[in-house]
């Protein structure tokens, strides 16, 4: 039986809460894990069951924010450093990176951080003998953090440079560094309601967003606010909840959503009355649509199937969530720039275009496709378009129009596309502003 990564367990205060922090940067940084996955999903460490509800809360915090920061605390820790990290040194690098996150974005005391960290290497029979080395390298940051960071620039620290360049060069400096500026803030919560916003956005002290999405900031588990377990909305940031409104009255339609999971616009085209198919190749994310299904208390046809090959229709609509390199998200998901590269775009473009291809397939002459991509990157959404344009003549754009919904002026591009980006809608309060990066477009097949 192979040994446990950490071992023997330490009966220091903090100190689990620490290793299974530590555990999962590991997991993103060095085996390409997503986050979400680790926290949530069937890769979940098993040490983050066993922490009570406060814990788990700290181990999600503490691993965002080092995620967030991963380039200045890097910059931080290399900057203490005359060679370098050690090779073959275990969990030294992850033990570093948390405790660094605690000293200096979070309000945790130097002390515990640097005593908690200290303890990880030492539990770790690999990193053991670097104990000391840990020790000097936090204290010094603690010393000396902000002087160590004087000449640099945090923006252009904590985001690759492969996707800066791309955002000036699609989107200009300024909104590239506005970009990367928000996905240094931890984002609200957005809500959508099956109705009575306003009421549901004084309940939780929110607000209502243009678009009609209830934002807050969270406290405590969501599973545990008024109206979760009585189905009356779900979570679902509001840029993602615009396309499945894009296709307008759906009452009585047929409609098919592709790649459908977790199921929030199948949760919002079922409340509005669609008939929907809700199609996704993953067993274990259907399984968690058909839960929420069941919480609100919507029905909706779950089919278990590569959307490449599905039969089906055909529909009166056709909305495709397609699979991108999700680099409009990273607000949310802090482990993306971290996991994606330069070369995954190029490849899901590939996906895309067939995918795109089949939803023309499965949808009846005269009706309407939605195709959406949460990436920021031009070869997974405005591109995609044109050349689906240049392929297929029964395809024509039906342009979206900044009035014909509440929210969308500012959000539509001059050719008629839905296109948002995490620096729009500011708010004075940086928790309460935001948005994710979100590109959807709407067709007709003739």
């Amino acid at each position: 039986m192979p040994r446990p990564a950490f071992s023997p367990p330490s009966q220091a205060p903090g100190f689990a809460a620490r290793r299974v922090a530590a555990e999962i940067v590991e997991g993103v940084l060095h085996r390409g894990r997503p986050l979400d996955e680790q926290l949530d999903g069937a890769g979940a460490p098993p040490g983050l069951a066993m922490l009570g509800e406060r814990d788990r809360a700290l181990v999600r915090r503490i691993v965002a924010t080092t995620l967030r920061r991963l380039g200045t605390l890097r910059h931080l820790i290399g900057a203490t450093l005359d060679r370098g990290l050690p090779p073959e040194a275990g969990r030294l690098e992850s033990a570093l990176l948390v405790g660094a996150a605690q000293i200096h974005v979070l309000d945790i005391p130097d002390h515990a951080a640097v005593d908690l960290s200290v303890r990880l290497v030492q539990a770790d029979r690999r990193s053991a003998r670097y104990s000391g080395l840990v020790n000097a390298v936090l204290r010094r940051i603690a010393r000396s953090g902000a002087e160590l960071l004087a000449d640099r620039d945090p923006l252009t620290l904590d985001t690759p440079a492969w996707l800066l360049e791309r955002w000036t060069r699609h989107y200009g400096a300024e909104v590239a560094r506005g970009i990367a500026a928000v996905h240094a803030v931890e984002p609200p919560l957005d809500l959508t309601v099956k109705a009575d916003p306003e009421g549901w956005a004084a309940r939780l002290r929110g607000k209502v967003l243009p678009t009609g999405s209830v934002r807050l900031v969270p406290h405590g588990a969501v599973s545990a606010m008024p109206g979760y377990a009585e189905g009356e909305w779900w979570v679902q940031d509001a840029a993602a909840a615009i396309p499945a409104r894009l296709l307008g009255d759906v009452a009585g339609l047929s409609i098919a959503d592709l790649c459908a999971a977790p199921g929030g616009k199948t949760l919002q085209l079922a409340q509005a009355g669609a008939k929907v198919t809700a199609v996704d190749r993953s067993e274990p994310r259907l399984a968690r649509l058909r839960e929420n299904l069941r919480r609100t208390g919507l029905a909706a046809e779950t089919v278990a199937a590569d959307v490449a090959t599905f039969e089906g229709g055909p529909f009166d609509a056709v909305l495709l969530d397609a699979p991108c390199s999700s680099t409009g998200t990273m607000r949310r998901h802090p482990d993306i720039p971290w996991r994606k590269s330069e070369a995954e775009v190029t490849t899901l473009a590939g996906l895309q275009a067939a995918l795109l291809d089949r939803a023309v397939a499965l949808v009846r002459a005269g009706g309407t496709i939605v195709y959406c991509t949460c990436s920021l990157e031009p070869e997974e959404g405005e591109a995609q378009i044109e050349a689906l344009l240049a392929r297929d003549s029964r395809v024509v754009r039906r342009p979206i129009a900044a009035d014909e919904r509440p929210g969308l002026a500012g959000l539509v591009t001059a050719t008629g596309d839905l296109r948002t980006l995490p620096c729009h809608w500011p708010d004075a309060e940086p928790r309460m502003g935001g948005l994710d990066g979100f590109f959807a477009a709407r067709l007709v097949r003739r």
